[in-house]
């Protein structure tokens, strides 16, 4: 059963710094293209970062853009993202997810494996 286990979320306040960490099981994604997710209250899921297959090509969302840096070790099957400088619109729960090109995509419709998502709150 292939599986992405999302870790690392948490109750932060402004300004602090938060690692999430996504394993997957059951499977390698090594030759995948990964993206993180995330879905604030009350809204629809927005793209924030996806890495290409060789962890050499990154792209973020402007929201996040010098504050966030995606990365992964295709060894282990595992991507991460690394969140600094934490603002209360950044609270949302967070979702990791593999797609099904090589590249980065900034699309939903892309990824065909995703994980039940870490709670991220971010105090003011």
């Amino acid at each position: 059963q292939v599986q992405l286990v999302e870790s690392g979320g948490g109750l932060v306040q402004a300004g602090d710094s938060l690692k999430l960490s996504c394993a997957a099981t059951g499977r390698t994604f090594r030759g995948n293209g990964m993206g993180w997710f995330r879905r604030a209250p009350g809204k629809e899921r927005e793209f924030v970062t996806a890495i290409d297959w060789s962890g050499s090509e990154t792209a973020y969302a402007d929201s996040v853009k010098g504050r966030f840096t995606t990365s992964r070790d295709r060894a282990k099957n595992m991507v991460y993202l690394q969140m600094n400088s934490l603002k209360p619109e950044d609270t949302a729960v967070y979702f990791c997810a593999a797609s099904t090109v090589s590249y980065i995509s900034r699309s939903e419709n892309t990824y065909n494996y995703w994980g039940q998502g870490t709670q991220v709150t971010v105090s003011s």
